[in-house]
């Protein structure tokens, strides 16, 4: 069973940055960072394939980005510009995703 650790989150003013890293035990040839803010369902924010093929959720282009270092199975996720209605916790997984999810991040972006 693959291993994922997600680091980075944290709480951050309106207009400011994090940068998120998922660690995976092995090579996934298809990655997402995907979140789940409160009472709301679960959506993919941005993919990357193991060859660089990119997309991102139309509420984060232009100001998220995602790119991973295949060495050592990490993907990341710099956001820039967040906005309050970014707050949510942060997971990574396949894109797309296992059954099975890890703890998460959680980003809180005060207004």
């Amino acid at each position: 069973q693959v291993q994922l650790v997600e680091s980075g989150g944290g709480l951050v003013q309106a207009g400011g940055s994090l940068r998120l890293s998922c660690a995976a035990s092995r090579t996934i040839a298809a990655m997402g960072w995907y979140r789940q803010a409160p009472g709301k369902q679960r959506e993919l924010v941005a993919g990357i394939t193991i060859g660089g093929r990119i997309n991102y959720a139309d509420s984060v282009k232009g100001r998220f980005t995602i790119s991973r270092h295949n060495a050592n199975n990490t993907v990341y996720l710099q956001m820039n510009s967040l906005k309050p209605e970014d707050t949510a916790v942060y997971y990574c997984n396949r894109k797309p995703p296992w059954d099975s999810w890890g703890q998460g991040t959680q980003v809180t972006v005060s207004s």
